[in-house]
């Protein structure tokens, strides 16, 4: 958490030593180092060895988040089902809140933002109830992201601020620079790329759908689909309808 890595390596060989199994930590320092293939081949091997419920559901959280960092979304959509299913049966809080946000994570890298969102919320809620801001911290970022992805900027930068103030409390120095890059990765991608919204925009602009009949189908207003259209041909960098809706066309949108 406070980006000693040369500490936290002596204190997990210390704990082998000793017999006491070092992952999942061992595979998510290798992660937090930038060492993707060590994390992936460490956490795959504990995913087949570790059977009890509640060690194999923090082998699991820790399975997922090297998954995603790896990009093999199928596995990681695999392990956060199973997670859930091991949460569903413990009926422990603490890993209702673990599999809530494991599942919130996977939805977002499926662009599934706005049931992301809701995930999210429920974990959040339980870590605070558990009284535990790191953890709660660490799904506020998750949040960000998916309110950034829906669109709705100020929400992200609360959700950023809120984050950050807790992880520089703790010292939680690896965590602060996730958040950077997440920040730093999401607002690169807002520049230059659709939000989720805009592109439901987008797919029902290029079917043929006017101005009011999108509002009606999303169920905004027609001044926020207006600005959705401004904001889909400033970033596509179109000057008309028919051009947004070749481009939904070439880009198999539609």
């Amino acid at each position: 958490v406070k980006g000693d890595f040369p500490a936290a390596e002596a204190a997990y060989h210390e704990a082998s030593r000793w017999s006491r199994a070092p992952q999942p930590g061992l595979a998510q320092l290798r992660l937090a180092q930038g060492k993707l293939d060590a994390a992936s081949a460490s956490i795959r091997r504990m995913a087949e060895e570790v059977k009890e419920p509640g060690s194999r559901a923090r082998v699991l959280d820790a399975y997922v988040e090297i998954m995603l960092a790896v990009k093999d979304l199928s596995a990681a959509r695999v392990a956060a089902d199973e997670l859930s299913e091991i949460a569903l049966r413990v009926q422990a809080p603490f890993l209702r809140a673990m599999s809530s946000r494991a599942d919130g994570a996977v939805l977002l890298s499926e662009n599934d933002s706005s049931k992301a969102l809701d995930v999210l919320r429920e974990s959040w809620r339980t870590w605070c109830e558990l009284e535990a801001p790191y953890e709660a911290a660490r799904v506020q970022v998750l949040m960000a992201v998916a309110y950034r992805q829906l669109g709705d900027e100020d929400a992200a930068k609360l959700e950023f601020f809120s984050a950050r103030r807790v992880f520089e409390r703790l010292g939680a120095t690896t965590d602060l620079a996730r958040l950077d890059a997440a920040v730093d990765e999401q607002a690169s991608h807002s520049s230059n790329s659709l939000t989720t919204r805009e592109v439901e925009v987008l797919k029902l602009l290029a079917s043929g759908a006017t101005n009011r009949e999108i509002a009606h189908k999303l169920s905004i207003s027609e001044k926020t689909v207006a600005r959705h259209v401004s904001n889909i041909f400033m970033k596509l960098d179109l000057s008309s309808r028919a051009a947004a809706t070749a481009y939904a066309y070439q880009n198999k949108l539609v």
